[in-house]
């Protein structure tokens, strides 16, 4: 029966220390009996000391925890009052006042301390148990502290799903609250938001184990956690915690700086002094699931479905070129006296030249003849396209004879292709390769020192748990095994398939067109652009370095890796330029030693810009001098293509030329196309540096890409210009493509400046940017930016690749030059 049933051990127990409290209870003696709810209120010196004792019953399966609260008005830090709580697995022991430690030994006290003691565990009886806590309070000090004792059972411990929970917290009086994961439930994402930023906080997910580290100088030992001000979120899976519970804990800090706040300005040069702060926040927890498993696969299908679309649609267009030119095949091909009446339309841009206006000008026939040795009967045979070892510029160049003769042929007032494509094509061509081998090797040894090194990182943040070493957008980071934020890393995989996808195309141009050597096709060899596809292969592997290094920065983006990001991007910005100057220049392009050596200086200078930029006006003064003496002597080189000597003798022969070509005469520029577009170029371009030593821009890495991109863009507006006004055509791939950038560039730029993070901040300031996803509940604003950055780059590409198509029936001593 159970009416007679035997009495429980702890039953018995608490019987007993009742008994016990009503014979002699007081200071001194046994403890004294306590009751839940009711305020304590006394007085302990050296040789007096209380101890009471709070028993309760807790039922089957229920977590019960009690919170105890003290206060002292007493300031005395030489003789604080000191509470021990006794349980039945721990013990938890304070001072009044409790002092925290700030920043340069700035010291805080508070006389209110409040604590939730270590819950109970629930055990797996049927019956109630009976749970017994003691308080000790005690001092040292030779005179009577008057203190208050309030021990309470906290009603709203265990936080439930999808349900917001209020409260407050202190330094002095921190919170912490259980969660029980659900049965179905295997991921879930703790939301927590605040309206005002201050003061300072610390959100963390602890074990359940005794004790709980809910102390500022404590709270980082254990758990996972994050600094906040106004929002923080932490994603946390039932895998991590075999008990499928855990804590979360909430700790104001003492001082705000490191949240980004500044001390106050009543304790500014009193770093001796103990203050007494009230420093109350307001917090609302939300307890929300995360997404499924299933939610992952079809986000990877999304992301490589979506980019093999791309390697669909360019089948389907080989495919059909391939139809047209058997059709043509078939119909019989044009002749070349056909091929070179084509585009008689493509003349100067100036109807007539007057005799005598332009120095050293020769006319068509003698261009003509000076081209003779890239005529078909003086190439080399065909199949010797090959990158042989032995073969060096000086055993194949094909003008060392009329070296002298360059300034004459280049410096004509109207240039056409022929003039500039008269050294042998197998060496230019090795010359271009070089750019495709030195990237590959650039990028094996960039991004094998990076892997490693974000490998480290988020085993830092795995194994200390500590969430401000890496800036995520929380709110939509999706975990994936030992990464934080897989969702970032994904969606990367845009910029590695098309890159790819990239280099086959421009592979299958190399094919034809070697094949179309082999045949001698009349039509390969004087007639159109020179095909090169050293550049070609170069963006490729650029684009698809893009993707690799974009995702591992995303594995922990922070201040010390920015520049993972950003690296390549300033590659493929001045790549594009380069293919688009060799377009029809391809005798005096850079060569790819210089060129890659002058993205290393870029990229240092970019480094430096985040190290220094922000407060050095130093260094804004020299990489404003630096841009602009960079512009000018490009300008000058572009403008004399390639003929100005860049020695000690350029500011004698500049001073020469703007005497006696803007002061003693004003006369025309003798290449007024190229000189408009370098007038705008460097207006541009001293607006940026300008604009650098006025506002000074705190994402500096952003600043000079914004540099590249705006130089690249006044460039191909240049260049599409220049061909429609030579009357040249834009064929509708071309003419797609350009559409198509343009539209993807604008939607991706929408989402680049979506901003969710920000490593140039705080990580509790760059939490508050952070939103949730928006695409598949997977994807957010800035996985949606490398999506679209990605096939804005394919088609840009593409554009570069196909613009010219329109010349390949067109003779070179047809073709302009600008």
């Amino acid at each position: 029966m159970a009416g007679s049933a035997a009495p429980a051990p702890g039953a018995l127990l608490c019987a007993l220390l009742w008994a016990a409290a009503a014979a002699g209870g007081g200071p001194g003696g046994s403890p004294a009996p306590a009751a839940f709810g009711r305020v304590y209120r006394g007085a302990v010196n050296i040789s007096a000391e209380r101890v009471y004792a709070f028993a309760y019953r807790s039922e089957p399966g229920q977590v019960d925890a009690v919170r105890v609260y003290v206060n002292s008005s007493s300031e005395n830090l030489r003789y604080p009052v000191l509470f021990v709580v006794r349980q039945q697995k721990g013990v938890l022991s304070w001072q009044v006042p409790l002092i925290f430690r700030g920043l340069y030994q700035r010291t805080y006290n508070y006389q209110e301390v409040s604590r939730t003691l270590c819950p109970s565990e629930p055990t797996p009886e049927t019956r109630p148990s009976d749970q017994i806590i003691f308080v000790d309070v005690a001092s040292m000090a030779p005179f009577n502290i008057a203190y208050e004792l309030l021990v309470t059972r906290l009603e709203n411990f265990q936080l439930e799903t999808n349900r917001a929970f209020n409260f407050t917290a202190s330094p002095s009086q921190p919170q912490y609250f259980l969660y029980k994961f659900p049965q179905d439930v295997d991921s879930v994402i703790i939301n927590v938001v605040s309206d005002a930023a201050y003061p300072c906080s610390v959100v963390s997910v602890q074990d359940i184990v005794c004790p709980v580290y809910d102390l500022d100088h404590n709270v980082e030992f254990n758990g996972v956690y994050q600094s906040m001000t106004k929002q923080a979120a932490i994603t946390v899976q039932r895998k991590d915690f075999p008990g499928e519970q855990f804590f979360v804990v909430f700790v104001i800090k003492p001082e705000d700086y490191a949240c980004g706040g500044s001390v106050p300005s009543s304790i500014h040069g009193n770093a001796n002094r103990t203050w007494n702060l009230q420093r109350t926040k307001s917090l609302q927890v939300t307890i929300v699931p995360s997404i499924k498993k299933s939610v992952y696969v079809q986000a990877m299908f999304f992301s490589f479905l979506g980019f093999l679309s791309f390697y669909l649609g360019s089948v389907v267009v080989a495919f059909v070129h391939y139809i047209r030119v058997q059709r043509k095949a078939s119909a019989g091909r044009l002749s070349p006296e056909h091929g070179s009446g084509i585009m008689t339309s493509s003349h100067p841009i100036s109807a007539s030249t007057p005799e005598g206006s332009s120095y050293g000008a020769i006319d068509e026939s003698s261009s003509s003849g000076g081209r003779q040795m890239s005529s078909p009967e003086h190439r080399p045979p065909a199949g010797s396209d090959t990158d042989s070892s032995v073969e060096e510029e000086s055993d194949f160049d094909t003008m060392p004879e009329i070296e002298s003769d360059k300034n004459i042929i280049r410096t004509k007032v109207f240039l056409y292709l022929s003039d500039l494509s008269r050294k042998d094509r197998r060496i230019v061509s090795k010359k271009y390769k070089i750019y495709f081998w030195n990237i590959i090797t650039i990028a094996v040894f960039y991004a094998l020192p990076v892997i490693q090194l974000v490998i480290t990182y988020q085993t830092v943040v795995n194994v200390t748990g500590n969430q401000d070493i890496c800036y995520y957008n929380f709110l939509c980071a999706h975990p994936l095994g030992v990464l934080s934020a897989f969702n970032n890393i994904l969606s990367n995989v845009g910029h590695m398939m098309l890159g790819f996808l990239f280099l086959l195309i421009v592979l299958r141009r190399d094919i034809l067109h070697r094949r179309a050597m082999e045949m001698k096709d009349i039509y390969t060899l004087d007639y159109g652009i020179p095909k090169h596809f050293g550049l070609f292969y170069a963006m490729g592997i650029a684009l698809m370095m893009e993707g690799v290094l974009s995702a591992c920065y995303h594995v922990c983006p922070n201040y010390s890796n920015f520049q993972f990001d950003t690296s390549f991007m300033y590659m493929i910005a001045g790549l594009c330029m380069l293919k688009l100057y060799q377009t029809r220049h391809p005798d005096i392009n850079a060569s790819a030693y210089s060129a890659y050596a002058s993205f290393a200086v870029v990229i240092c200078l970019a480094v430096l810009g985040v190290v220094f930029g922000k407060n050095d006006m130093w260094f804004w003064v020299v990489f404003s001098i630096i841009h602009v003496l960079a512009s000018l002597a490009l300008s000058t080189q572009i403008y004399y293509v390639g003929r100005f000597k860049m020695d000690l003798g350029i500011f004698r022969r500049a001073v020469m030329v703007l005497y006696t070509d803007c002061i003693q005469q004003c006369s025309r520029p003798m290449y007024m196309d190229r000189m408009v577009l370098l007038i705008v170029g460097n207006l541009v371009n001293w607006s940026f540096a300008i604009f650098g030593l006025v506002y000074r821009p705190r994402d500096f890495a952003s600043y000079i890409l914004g540099i590249f991109i705006c130089n690249l863009l006044l460039y191909l507006a240049f260049y599409i210009i220049m061909k429609l006004r030579s009357s040249e055509k834009l064929l509708p791939i071309p003419m797609f493509c350009i559409v198509a950038t343009a539209v993807v560039w604008a939607a991706a730029l929408y989402f680049f400046f979506q901003t969710l993070s920000s490593w140039e901040e705080t990580p509790a300031e760059s939490r508050e940017k952070n939103r949730p996803c928006i695409l598949l509940g997977f994807f957010d604003d800035h996985d949606v930016w490398h999506f679209l950055s990605a096939a804005a780059l394919f088609f840009s590409f593409l554009v570069l690749l196909t613009l010219d198509d329109d010349l390949d029936t067109v003779r070179r001593d047809k073709i302009p030059v600008f």
